[in-house]
């Protein structure tokens, strides 16, 4: 079983533009760029990030003991959220003895899927529309 189970989808955009018009402060909050992150088309994936996705919507089983545990975005690149909001998933890379630094990040709201490639320095959501 997958946790946490999604509910709904809502990008980081959209939460900092309800926050800079309901705060009527016209000015860009000082983490703005931490809580920005860039998009990605789901067919312009890795096959194994495909593979990473398609166990997390099956529940598993995973690949190492790792997968699944609270990903607790010490870095601040994705929107805060509570500790155990975003999860972490292991996307296999071929010709790797370990991990690698390939993952997959999931919030609590649906289709809300962030990949790194680059062990949480940079972070693309995942947009399954394209």
């Amino acid at each position: 079983m997958r946790f946490p189970p999604r509910i709904t989808r809502t990008g980081s955009l959209v939460a900092l533009m309800s926050a800079l018009l309901i705060g009527g402060s016209g000015v860009v909050p000082a983490d703005a760029a931490a809580t920005a992150v860039g998009s990605i088309c789901y067919g312009a994936l890795p096959s194994q990030a495909h593979d990473t996705l398609d166990l997390i919507a099956s529940g598993g089983p995973f690949p190492y003991s790792q997968d699944g545990v609270v990903f607790q975005n010490r870095e601040g690149v994705l929107p805060a959220q509570s500790a155990s909001y975003y999860h972490e998933y292991t996307v296999i890379t071929p010709g790797s003895s370990t991990r690698g630094a390939k993952r997959v990040v999931t919030g609590k709201k649906t289709r809300e899927d962030y990949y790194t490639s680059d062990h949480y320095v940079t972070f693309k959501l995942i947009n399954f529309g394209c």
